[in-house]
């Protein structure tokens, strides 16, 4: 039929193009966010188990704990804050109050 060596190039482009497309419909289907393909050809979905599902409870419980102290902690540099340039203020006015008497 066709001599081995005219055919090679034939079958080469051929395997290119099949894996290529191969590598096309798959890039496809996880930006779109469809399953994939198993090895029988069964859909193949991410696997949702009691020990995932608890670890994901627990870590926006925890979450939720470092939002609250992380507020409570902007709350008291804010008071810090005040203090520091209220001192401050009062510093500059108890000196010039007492340049004014020595003069």
């Amino acid at each position: 039929m066709f001599p081995l060596a005219e055919s090679t190039p034939l079958f080469a482009i051929i395997a290119i193009v099949a894996v290529g497309g191969w590598v096309l419909t798959t890039w496809m289907r996880i930006k779109n966010g469809y399953p994939l393909d198993g090895a029988w050809g069964q859909a193949m979905y991410p696997k949702k188990n009691e020990e995932m599902v608890e670890r994901v409870r627990l870590l926006s419980q925890e979450n939720a704990q470092l939002r609250a102290e992380l507020g409570s902690v902007k709350d008291r540099l804010a008071t810090v804050e005040r203090i520091v340039t209220d001192r401050g203020t009062l510093l500059d006015r108890e000196i010039e109050e007492l340049r004014g008497k020595a003069n």
